[in-house]
């Protein structure tokens, strides 16, 4: 079993960045996933100087450790986001998802980047009689108000989908999947291609502003730039207090199996969509280009993803994995790794200007789809073209008492255990 990312031990390497960090440029992004690169690329492609500062290599945090998923609609049901944020800005979010995808897979398209990009379609999985009920209800707003492209699957109609006894699903037609990994090193060449300066092992240790001039020393040398974005997400340092107090860092763990042979995906994911339960504590998955099943979850409430940590969650997959799919108990598991998430207090994720910066994060588990677009949005604001910020005066209160290090993820994690136990 490796303990590496199946997205990273399968992609190639990219190998356009740039030497020395330093000059002047229009624009810094810090952060080298998927919002800093799709930031680059629309600022480069619009002529402005760009640099990209990433502490490790491209698509090293959430871009290169997530489940693949490309899912439309919301960490909320449609229902609880229409609740606290009405129903327009419900709609407006919701509707931002769906643009998510289809930027990707027009990019994609535009820059003949070899991912695997396909329209799979969500599984909504009803893992109890009574999800099933909640999910039916919310498939009736959402259906009727803003989503026309799902449907509502009864258990009987899921045994064509997966094999596995679920109460039903909605199904969100939508929703796509791709090759995470070589999906970050195409955008990163993509975006080098343009202009853009992609700067790998250049962690930011200080930054400074003088009028609208900034200044960030990193590892590796100096610049400064007119405008920096940042678009850190989880891995956001302590040089970003702002951002530290209001994202939540939650470990998710992932295996992946050996190749499936055809008999052994019929019996499992003859749908060969992407698929998520309903429990507060689920699991998520999907089957790889190499026909892997990539089965992920929070297995452990925890802000730390290293061997012995992933080892520990992996087990406990396993376990996951073999209650809802008990044909593939024994099967062999290839890959396991675990990363981080990084979660807002709401769930709903932020983008903005503040004190200077530009940032775009707090994606929640849902920014593997949403990421691309809003760092495109916000290099638009950047350049002063029209805002299209879906999420612009969307007030984020700091977390009291929280100052970057989530000591109290242990205690929520057996708050929503007992959830899953009564609900």
């Amino acid at each position: 079993m490796k303990f590496v990312s199946y997205w990273h031990d399968t992609a190639p390497i990219f190998s356009g960045g740039a030497q020395g960090v330093e000059g002047h440029y229009d624009a810094a992004i810090i952060g080298g996933g998927f919002t800093g690169l799709a930031a680059a690329h629309r600022l480069a492609k619009a002529g402005a100087k760009v640099a990209v500062l990433e502490a490790e290599r491209v698509g090293w945090g959430a871009s290169g450790r997530n489940g693949g998923h490309l899912n439309n609609g919301l960490a909320h049901s449609y229902l609880s986001a229409k609740a606290e944020l009405g129903k327009d800005r419900a709609i407006a979010l919701y509707r931002a998802l769906d643009d998510s995808v289809d930027t990707i897979e027009a990019l994609v398209a535009e820059e003949g980047i070899d991912c695997d990009f396909r329209r799979a379609g969500k599984l909504k999985l009803a893992s109890k009689p009574q999800h099933f009920d909640a999910i039916a209800r919310n498939f009736e707003a959402l259906h009727a108000e803003v989503d026309p492209d799902t449907t509502l699957l009864s258990a009987a109609d899921l045994k064509s989908e997966i094999g596995s006894p679920f109460h039903g699903a909605m199904l969100s037609k939508k929703s796509a999947m791709m090759h995470m990994g070589r999906y970050v090193a195409g955008l990163a060449t993509a975006a080098a291609s343009h202009g853009a300066a992609i700067h790998e092992n250049a962690a930011v240790t200080d930054r400074k502003q003088a009028g609208k001039r900034h200044e960030l020393t990193t590892s590796r040398g100096q610049i400064s730039a007119d405008n920096v974005l940042v678009a850190t997400g989880a891995y956001t340092t302590p040089n970003f207090d702002y951002f530290r107090r209001r994202i939540i860092s939650v470990g998710s763990f992932i295996i992946a199996t050996r190749p499936l042979s055809d008999a052994e995906i019929a019996a499992t994911m003859p749908g060969n969509r992407t698929c998520v339960t309903s429990m507060n504590i689920g699991n998520y998955f999907r089957l790889s280009p190499d026909k892997r099943l990539i089965f992920g979850g929070r297995a452990r409430f925890s802000a730390t993803s290293d061997q012995r940590s992933d080892a520990r969650s992996g087990q406990i997959l396993r376990a996951g994995l073999a209650a809802i799919f008990p044909q593939l108990a024994k099967v062999e598991i290839d890959y396991c790794w675990g990363g981080l998430v990084d979660m807002t207090k709401d769930r709903f994720p932020r983008a903005g200007y503040h004190d200077g910066v530009w940032y775009a994060m707090g994606y929640s588990g849902h920014g593997a789809q949403l990421s691309t677009h809003l760092g495109m949005i916000m290099a638009d604001a950047m350049l002063g073209r029209e805002d299209r910020n879906p999420l612009k005066g969307l007030e984020w209160l700091s977390i009291p008492g929280y100052s970057g290090k989530p000591w109290f993820l242990p205690m929520v994690g057996l708050y929503y255990k007992a959830l899953d136990r009564i609900q």
